[in-house]
C-alpha cells in the first residue's frame, strides 16, 4: 500500500492479486451468490482505490478492505432479499448418522448461513471461513472483542438450532 500512495501504480495491482480471493470468498459467504461476490469484490477495489485518501496506513490494509467488502456486502443484501445456497465445502453429519454428500451438507450449512442475521454471519464467516482472530475480527468490524466473542457464542448457537431444525 505504501509503494502504491508512493506513485507506484504497480503495487496496486499487486494489492489486488493478494487480497481479491479473500475479499471474493468473504463476499460469496456474505451474499451465498457468485455474481453478487464477484460484483462486490470489484465495487470494494473500486471503492478502495478511490478512497485511498481516507486510508490511514495505522491501520492493517486488509483489515480496512475486509470493513469494505462486508459495508459492500450488506448494502447488496439490502438491495434484494432472495438467496441462494454457498458455495465451498463445509463437513456436517447427517441426522441419521450417515454422511451427507458436500453438496447436500454445503446447501444445508449455506442455507443455515444464509437465516442468521448479517452480523452474526459476518463473525462466523470471519473466524470459520476465512480464520481471523478475534482481535482482527475486532478491526474489521470495529466492534471491542468482547462483542465478537459474544456475537459469535450466539451466532454458533443460533447455527446449530438452524441446523437442527434443518434435520427435523
Amino acid at each position: 500500500m505504501r509503494r502504491y500512495l508512493d506513485g507506484e501504480r504497480a503495487a496496486g495491482d499487486e494489492l489486488v492479486n493478494r487480497y481479491h480471493r479473500s475479499v471474493y470468498n468473504v463476499a460469496l459467504r456474505m451474499l451465498g451468490n457468485v455474481q453478487d461476490a464477484e460484483d462486490v469484490s470489484q465495487t470494494t477495489f473500486g471503492n478502495a482505490f478511490a478512497a485511498l485518501d481516507t486510508y490511514d496506513p495505522q491501520y492493517r490494509f486488509f483489515s480496512w478492505i475486509y470493513r469494505m467488502t462486508f459495508n459492500e456486502s450488506l448494502n447488496t443484501l439490502k438491495r434484494r432479499r432472495n438467496v441462494v445456497s454457498l458455495d465451498g465445502g463445509f463437513d456436517l453429519p447427517a441426522a441419521d448418522g450417515a454422511s451427507d454428500s458436500g453438496a447436500e451438507a454445503e446447501d444445508r450449512v449455506g442455507r443455515a448461513l444464509l437465516d442468521l442475521k448479517p452480523d452474526d454471519r459476518a463473525v462466523v464467516v470471519l473466524k470459520h471461513f476465512v480464520s481471523f482472530s478475534y482481535e482482527e475480527i475486532s478491526d474489521v468490524l470495529g466492534v471491542p472483542v468482547r462483542t465478537v466473542k459474544s456475537r459469535l457464542f450466539t451466532a454458533r448457537e443460533r447455527l446449530r438450532q438452524s441446523l437442527l431444525v434443518a434435520r427435523a
